[in-house]
């Protein structure tokens, strides 16, 4: 899963696991781990977790395989994650756990939580983050040209990811098998998140 479900399924009213959740997309190792205080290391566990549970999930190896076959190869988990969150974006208030705050709402009062602990972040985010809130990335998931933008940035961005750049085109082409795949995998999901808690 990309930023915004990992910090949707950071859940209400901690932001130490919270934070840790998004901070792990960059912490490798465990002194690195352990550098973090015992909260946040809630938070980068939580983040392994909902990785290794998403990436082993029969349903989302199904919108892989499919991704693959449209020709994204060892890139189609990146645009699997990404596209989720495209239709996580789209649907916010059916899958955020407040269907009273909409995604906007939800994406300035992340952008916030961060933005005041910029200086715990590990570098490579610290440097995104100011990009992340000025583009509103979380926002722009909503939307087909938000997703394909993201896509286009990674293609730009990480070596070797040129074909990243088709795929927003790939997953819009099958949206509503994507769909599917999303409706059946997020419920399961949640549960294992809450499972963990």
């Amino acid at each position: 899963m990309n930023f915004l479900a990992h910090l949707v399924l950071s859940g209400p009213h901690d932001d130490d696991r919270l934070f840790g959740n998004f901070a792990a997309e960059a912490v490798r190792g465990r002194a690195a781990v352990a550098a973090f205080a015992p909260a946040v290391q809630r938070g980068i566990r939580l983040h392994r977790l909902i990785d290794s549970f998403t990436d082993a999930h029969p349903v989302v190896r199904r919108s892989t395989a499919r991704l693959r076959a449209a020709g994204l190869g060892k890139w189609a988990g990146v645009v699997a994650d990404v596209g989720y969150d495209h239709l996580l974006a789209r649907d916010f208030q059916r899958y955020h756990y407040d269907p009273q705050e909409p995604l906007p709402a939800f994406a300035q009062r992340m952008y916030a939580l961060l933005h005041q602990r910029r200086h715990e972040l590990p570098e490579r985010l610290r440097h995104m983050l100011p990009y992340m809130q000025e583009g509103d990335w979380l926002t722009g998931y909503a939307y087909p040209e938000g997703l394909k933008r993201a896509l286009q940035g990674l293609s730009r961005r990480v070596p070797g990811a040129a074909v990243l750049a088709t795929g927003g085109p790939a997953f819009l082409a099958e949206l509503a098998a994507y769909q599917t795949d999303f409706e059946a995998f997020w419920p399961e999901l949640r549960m294992a998140v809450e499972a963990s808690a």
